[in-house]
């Protein structure tokens, strides 16, 4: 392997000229420029990353920590793309480290990322308490963001969306078409989102003045074999129903799937809204309605403020971000339209 002096020498220059070029620091002439990028070229250099790191004091790279029971869906392939090409945009690097299955491993994660002297990290929490996020926050100069929880202390360091207020809208749509027994399956109940999303479910009803009945909520997983289960055991208990709000779009479509079976036709019998309008769900059939959540919005913010936080600029205060009801041919009038 060929060394920064070897380079050096090829170029014509001191090997202090080829670490201030490479380093970025100082000036160097584009001939001595060209000369050293041809050396570097045709010596097949590679710099000690770790070692620029440690002079520098920057990387260039943006860490990620999410969890991998997010890595199979649509939500995160969406994150996960448009961090990297915003990234690739501003000339950053991503990294992506798994937070695996507990707080304690999430915590351990960002700190690996840290210690790789990441400039900053970008933090999706599974397990991790809102209070928690902000005590990490504090203990480390390099910045912190986190995505989809809103923070106590450090409040421009979070960026959350209302997920209570999109289910409530949806609840109170399917209201306003006349349903009044609908049915909602829940997410993996450990899942902020999850119960944030349950929450707006029942305000809605509460609202509108009808009860909660707790044999209409039916837990879910997030899978379609989860929503499927769910509509078997509606179906099993003989609880009426017109509606269903399904927590993802996965569980929709496994709820879909069951109510076809069971000769129940999507909208005529059963109206279905799902969550997180994943690509697939304008060409079911019928075409599932959906909640969208700005996921490319809110990671364009976060990489903003970590971009203004890194290298000076305009940090914007808008930390709050709205979702989208969809509206396809899986909602119809219920029994109670227009009353």
């Amino acid at each position: 392997m060929s060394t920064m002096k070897e380079v050096a020498m090829k170029a014509g220059v001191s090997k202090a000229t080829v670490s201030r070029l490479l380093s970025g620091k100082g000036y160097v002439s584009e001939a001595t420029k060209v000369a050293v990028y041809q050396a570097i070229e045709e010596a097949g250099y590679r710099p000690n990353l770790l070692a620029r790191n440690l002079a520098t004091n920057k990387s260039q790279c943006i860490g990620l920590v999410a969890t991998n029971t997010l890595y199979n869906g649509s939500y995160f392939n969406e994150l996960l793309s448009q961090a990297a090409k915003k990234l690739e945009d501003n000339g950053r690097q991503l990294i992506l480290v798994d937070g695996k299955h507990s707080a304690e491993e999430e915590q351990q994660a960002i700190q690996f990322l840290l210690d790789l002297r990441c400039d900053a990290v970008i933090v999706y929490p599974r397990f991790l308490t809102v209070d928690a996020m902000d005590s990490i926050i504090s203990q480390h100069k390099q910045p912190i963001m986190v995505v989809n929880r809103k923070l106590r202390s450090h409040q421009s360091h979070g960026i959350f969306c209302d997920h209570k207020g999109s289910s409530f809208q949806a609840t109170r749509h399917l209201l306003t078409q006349g349903h009044r027994d609908i049915a909602f399956i829940t997410g993996s109940l450990d899942s902020p989102t999850a119960i944030e999303r349950l929450s707006g479910y029942k305000a809605a009803l509460e609202a509108q003045g009808l009860p909660i009945r707790e044999q209409l909520i039916i837990k879910g997983k997030w899978t379609p074999a989860s929503g499927a289960a769910a509509v078997e055991s509606l179906l099993a208990a003989n609880t009426p129903f017109s509606a269903i709000l399904a927590s993802n779009d996965d569980m929709a479509i496994g709820a879909m799937k069951v109510l076809h079976a069971a000769k129940l036709s999507v909208p005529e019998d059963v109206s279905l809204i799902g969550f997180d309008n994943i690509p697939t769900a304008p060409f079911l059939q019928p075409a599932l309605s959906s909640v969208k959540d700005p996921v490319s919005g809110m990671v364009n913010e976060v990489i903003n403020r970590l971009i203004s936080m890194l290298d000076g600029g305009y940090l914007s205060q808008n930390n709050a971000f709205s979702s989208e009801l969809i509206l396809r041919d899986s909602v119809a009038p219920g029994p109670y339209f227009g009353q």
